[in-house]
């Protein structure tokens, strides 16, 4: 094969690795078979300026190895409960809490923010934001990372989101297309389906797609899943469906940007197609950008597949240079060597975690968090001499794409910083037997109980908890730190708050909420179960 046709299938690729710096296996790959894209997981950040360096020394492979445009660097930056930045990075808030507040500029305010802390670590790719319409309550994958249930909501938000993360010049992408939100599979577990007809497709799950691309995408991220109303053989996603991507995206929508994979090695495709075999039928189905995140021995497996597709005519050269061509559209429009400081010392710009954006998301959080239900308890109004107790499950991450270094809980620690006498039982999740027998004697002695819950269902043991507390004590207030639909299965307590995401400064802003320290204005941006 020869050379420049080897290196325009490498500028395709978007690959990750392990670690805070560039492993001798990528920096071959950005060599040898001249990769174009990085993904980053929580795995390769570290500090901010940990974070600049491995940007700065992944770019300097490239140039090096006579790349002639920048890598692309991405990262999934949703904010919210699917973050990647930690450590000196402003804590923002996710979708589903900008949604409450009801304010798309906060959309915008948010995404500026992601937007110029991203680019000054030397990322400038978001995988953002989430178009998907979270109009089902068992949506194990999208739920808060959705602005809603309302198309015109989702539509609104997503706009503006994109265009401060625009405004501050970074890639952003519509994810997960032609929309994830009405599922009740994981796709990084399985292949859902979903069954509507194209008329509701149109008046739901596409309109959010539709007016982001008229407005102006950077790229769209396709979705694992399954519509049968546009692709009638029998289990084929959208990524690998050329009715999807070349029919509805690219020839009826008229999106012409770049179009990438979702991980290729979510089981949806590892457990089906497989990955190599899966990224030769996403070119063919009209798919730019093909995302292999973490087994090099898969990444190899793909680009000699595609290469030995090619060579028998499977893949014509003519798709390998149309994407070519996108990709380096979009790489022309947002990157330049000159942006790169690839021989000055390197330092990390002072907008990366400003006490300005903290206090920005500050006002958004307060906006955001909701007050379901208050049968005149909130606020607590309580002597130093009372005593109250905060309880909470282990955080045992919900969704497959949540960070696991982010599920440590403060709940506890936030309510503790407003009322020095609080006492603080983190349970097992699910709660014990022993430990909700416990509670149940220990309740009375309380003036209030404050219970964090975390995406609770029925028949779970965190509803088991709250029936037997307030059976002994009526003052409970739920603070639900990841789903708002938690309360359609939980007793009639007084008093309810959605944070609709257990981040610190939700979780701080909640328990100021719950001691009048501060008025919070969320409304719910989805409708609740019905009980029973």
């Amino acid at each position: 094969m020869n050379k420049s046709l080897q290196e325009k299938i490498g500028q395709l690729m978007v690959f990750g690795f392990k670690g805070k710096t560039a492993t001798p296996e990528i920096k071959k790959l950005i060599r040898e078979r001249h990769v174009g894209g990085i993904i980053l997981f929580g795995r390769n950040i570290g500090t901010t300026e940990e974070v600049l360096a491995l940007t700065t020394e992944l770019q300097r492979e490239a140039k090096e190895a006579g790349h002639e445009k920048p890598l692309l660097i991405c990262i999934d930056q949703e904010n919210g409960v699917v973050r990647r930045l930690g450590e000196g990075a402003t804590i923002l808030p996710g979708a589903m809490l900008l949604g409450a507040t009801g304010y798309s500029e906060n959309a915008y305010i948010t995404g500026l923010i992601t937007g110029r802390e991203l680019k000054a670590l030397g990322i400038n790719w978001n995988l953002a934001p989430v178009l998907d319409v979270n109009n089902n309550p068992d949506n194990p994958v999208i739920g808060v990372r959705s602005y809603g249930e309302s198309a015109e909501l989702v539509s609104e938000f997503g706009k503006q989101a994109v265009k401060g993360m625009q405004d501050a010049g970074i890639i952003t992408t519509l994810k997960h297309f032609p929309g994830h939100g009405d599922t009740n599979i994981d796709s990084h577990l399985d292949l859902p389906t979903i069954a509507h007809d194209i008329e509701r497709l149109k008046q739901i799950e596409l309109k959010p797609f539709v007016e982001v691309i008229e407005q102006g995408a950077d790229t769209i991220m396709s979705a694992h899943v399954f519509f049968p109303a546009i692709e009638d053989q029998e289990n084929v996603p959208a990524t690998l469906s050329r009715k999807v991507i070349t029919g509805l995206l690219r020839e009826q929508l008229g999106f012409n940007g770049v179009v990438t994979t979702d991980c290729m090695e979510m089981n949806a495709i590892s457990e089906g197609i497989g990955t190599a075999e899966g990224s030769v039928e996403a070119l063919k189905a009209g798919i730019d950008l093909i995302m292999i995140s973490h087994l090099q021995s898969r990444q190899y497996e793909a680009l000699n597949l595609i290469e030995e597709s090619i060579k028998s005519g499977e893949i014509s050269e003519g798709i390998i240079e149309a994407s070519y061509k996108r990709v380096m559209e979009l790489k022309d429009k947002y990157l330049s060597w000159d942006d790169i400081p690839l021989d000055s010392k390197l330092v990390v710009s002072t907008d990366v975690g400003a006490k300005l954006h903290e206090v920005e998301a500050y006002e958004i959080y307060k906006q955001g968090i909701t007050i379901v239900k208050n049968d005149n308890i909130i606020p607590l109004n309580l002597e130093a001499s009372e005593r109250i107790l905060v309880i909470y499950a282990k955080n045992s991450y919900a969704m497959q794409v949540e960070d696991k270094r982010y599920s440590t809980f403060s709940l506890g620690e936030a309510v503790g910083k407003i009322h020095e006498n609080t006492e603080v039982f983190e349970l097992s999740n699910p709660p014990t037997e022993k430990e909700i027998k416990h509670l149940k004697i220990v309740a009375k002695d309380y003036v209030a109980v404050i219970v964090g819950t975390l995406s609770v269902k029925a028949d779970d043991q965190q509803v088991k908890m709250v029936e037997e507390l307030f059976k002994e004590n009526s003052n409970v207030i739920i603070i639900a730190t990841r789903s708002p639909y938690d309360i359609a299965y939980l007793p009639n307590v007084p008093a309810y708050i959605a944070t609709y995401e257990f981040t610190n400064p939700a979780l701080q802003t909640a328990a100021e909420a719950v001691f009048g320290k501060v008025k919070v204005k969320g409304k719910l941006p989805v409708t609740l179960p019905k009980k029973g």
